[in-house]
């Protein structure tokens, strides 16, 4: 197994952004993935702040592996659907000039039947986003979890002019009860990230529950073995929303380990 190339989730830590970096650099990892919605919003961020982000980032030798940007609704959501589609295309020209190819968002509820209204205006809509990425060297990646990776898949392969990639987070695929293994199969050559997660099944509760990297049923291992077949290297980016820093670091070393 090729070595990873790990990420830290800047706003697992809950700082501002400054001491955030500082933690990363600390934890030893030279890339991270940014919050598109807090401190370098696409639509505050000016030409000043972004050169003084890059300083940032280079004084303590990190790359951007991804942004970022969950909208408050999925796009298959009608309310406000335009703004929310011209604010994910500027998340993709600020990654772009960033140095990261990735713009991390779930898509919203996909329905089962493709000749439903709301599958068609979904997949409408990632069409356009699909090309947009295409134009600007930034693509959307739909995050996994909500629907099954075979699902995924099958929307996305709907439009061949386009091209939206996929963030592959296993822990959010075991809360919702879907099939890893499945997933990683039929999504392989469009992950573009990992979001390294974990969870397992509380059948006392009836529900998925996340938990610490290593401590859950993803089969890492399993996972980066059948992405090296399709010569995976992109980031594994370590963090959940609510991760403690002990919870981090426990993720980088289990996953550190794996690349060795």
């Amino acid at each position: 197994m090729a070595e990873l190339k790990l990420a830290l989730r800047l706003d697992s830590l809950g700082l501002s952004l400054k001491r955030s970096l500082d933690v990363a650099a600390q934890m030893g990892v030279h890339l991270v993935e940014l919050n598109g919605r807090g401190e370098i919003h696409p639509k505050t961020l000016t030409a000043t702040g972004l050169r003084h982000l890059k300083k940032l980032l280079d004084e303590r030798n990190l790359r951007v592996a991804s942004l970022r940007f969950q909208t408050r609704r999925g796009y298959d959501n009608p309310n406000d659907l335009q703004r929310r589609v011209e604010a994910t295309k500027s998340a993709m020209d600020l990654a772009y000039k960033l140095g990261t190819s990735t713009v991390i968002n779930g898509i919203g509820y996909l329905p089962e039947d493709q000749q439903d209204p709301r599958y068609l205006s979904l997949q409408a809509v990632l069409s356009d986003l699909g090309r947009y990425g295409a134009r600007v060297g930034a693509f959307l990646a739909a995050e996994t979890g909500a629907e099954s990776g075979e699902s995924l898949a099958e929307l996305l392969a709907l439009d061949e002019d386009g091209f939206v990639a996929v963030a592959l987070n296993p822990g959010q695929l075991i809360v919702n009860r879907h099939d890893v293994g499945a997933a990683v199969k039929a999504l392989r050559e469009r992950i573009q990230v990992v979001c390294a997660t974990d969870g397992v099944l509380d059948l006392a509760a009836g529900r998925g529950i996340n938990v610490p990297i290593g401590e859950g049923t993803a089969d890492f291992p399993q996972i980066f073995a059948t992405l090296e077949d399709v010569a995976y290297r992109g980031p594994c980016i370590v963090g959940r929303r609510d991760s403690s820093l002990q919870e981090l670091q426990q993720g980088i070393e289990y996953l550190g380990n794996l690349g060795n």
